[in-house]
């Protein structure tokens, strides 16, 4: 591992909202091999329990709705000292701008924006002074898709809310933005092998990289937005350049 990066978080507390899965999982898998003390939370505590089992010993687990404004709050104020935290619990919510039922739109944002709204300012209280906030948006945000409208502008307002905050909490944490492009995570195991590769297979080979993400390229973004201090107010486009693509 980096000895940069193990000093700058050893015996660290990263709560990681979305650590039960996937990108968040490999994040929490990373800063615990860095000597991090990690907390992960999801509303699935089963999800979580097993998560940890996975991660290795130390690892905490902290059930949370981000929806439910109570509960964050109670739930923030029981985990002690924060230095760094990191939100990367998502919904997607996809169909034409005709089609696409505004409960759907209206609880994807509940979700992606107004969720981990709430959970950064209820955490504010217990962040250390020169701790960080690490959002997660999406590359949909600048490289709209038809039939992803609403994901698009949900993406684009989380990226604004980062760059706002890191402007409002200067001096006090630091505040940045992780967009990935396409990622392989359970995200997509509703779909056959079969049918999931292709779309790997063709996703991948539209992209300068040549592949698609692994969610330990996204953790590696992550580490590096917890510790490098001269980082505030960016988005970090992981997208295997999906962005400057044809």
């Amino acid at each position: 591992m980096n000895t940069v990066f193990e000093t700058a978080l050893s015996g660290k507390h990263i709560v990681i909202v979305g650590g039960s899965s996937g990108m968040g999982k490999a994040t929490a898998k990373m800063a615990t091999a860095l000597g991090a003390k990690v907390t992960i939370a999801s509303r699935n505590t089963a999800k979580l329990q097993a998560a940890a089992g996975e991660i290795g010993s130390g690892v905490r687990i902290a059930p949370v709705d981000t929806t439910d404004g109570a509960g964050v709050s109670s739930w923030a104020r029981g985990l002690g000292s924060v230095d760094h935290l990191v939100i990367s619990a998502s919904s997607a919510a996809r169909g034409a701008f005709t089609d696409l039922p505004i409960d759907d739109l209206r609880a994807m944002f509940e979700a992606k924006f107004i969720g981990p709204y709430m959970t950064a300012r209820e955490v504010m209280p217990v962040l250390v002074k020169g701790g960080s906030i690490t959002f997660f948006s999406g590359v949909l945000s600048r490289r709209p898709s038809a039939g992803a409208t609403g994901l698009g502008a949900v993406n684009a307002a989380v990226e604004a809310l980062a760059k706002g905050l890191a402007l409002e909490l200067a001096g006090r944490a630091r505040v940045n933005c992780i967009s990935p492009g396409m990622v392989a995570t359970e995200a997509y195991a509703a779909m056959t092998e079969e049918t999931r590769e292709a779309m790997y297979a063709q996703v991948g080979s539209s992209l300068p990289a040549g592949r698609v993400g692994e969610v330990e390229d996204i953790a590696q973004a992550v580490v590096m937005a917890m510790t490098n201090g001269f980082l505030t107010g960016s988005v970090l486009d992981v997208d295997g350049g999906h962005l400057v693509r044809d």
